[in-house]
């Protein structure tokens, strides 16, 4: 179920949507309070496509498999993987830090690293493709 928020960054509002996934559904409203305010829709951010890899350059397309990539901008300080390594879900793939905070970019699945798009140091924006794993 999809439920949509209101939100103020910088004095800015924006409505999102979020899709639900665990828990018990709440009750809806059944219409939305009138908002005095403008609701601006938040881009969607797109991929940067520069991949590069510490061996060799891997084009996310070309892998087998979807990349994941950077939930935040940030810097890459460490890989903790390297291309053809077996991975479990839920295990460290890169330490990613972001406005002084180091934070773990973890597999989404088991698989097999197809592809690393970033090297230690690279800066990366939102959506930017960091490892492929098929």
């Amino acid at each position: 179920m999809l439920r949509k928020f209101k939100i103020t960054i910088d004095g800015k509002e924006y409505l999102v949507e979020m899709e639900e996934i665990g828990g018990v559904p709440q009750p809806q409203p059944a219409q939305p309070a009138p908002s005095t305010a403008p609701v601006a829709s938040v881009p969607d951010p797109e991929p940067a496509a520069t991949p590069v890899s510490a061996s060799a350059p891997v084009n996310p397309s070309e892998s087998a498999g979807e990349a994941m990539t950077a939930p935040m901008p940030g810097t890459i300080l460490k890989i903790l993987v390297a291309p053809g390594e077996q991975v479990q879900e839920n295990q460290p793939l890169m330490i990613l830090e972001a406005m002084k905070m180091e934070n773990e970019i973890v597999a989404g699945k088991a698989g097999t690293v197809a592809g690393i798009h970033v090297a230690t140091g690279d800066m990366v924006n939102p959506g930017d493709a960091l490892i492929t794993i098929s």
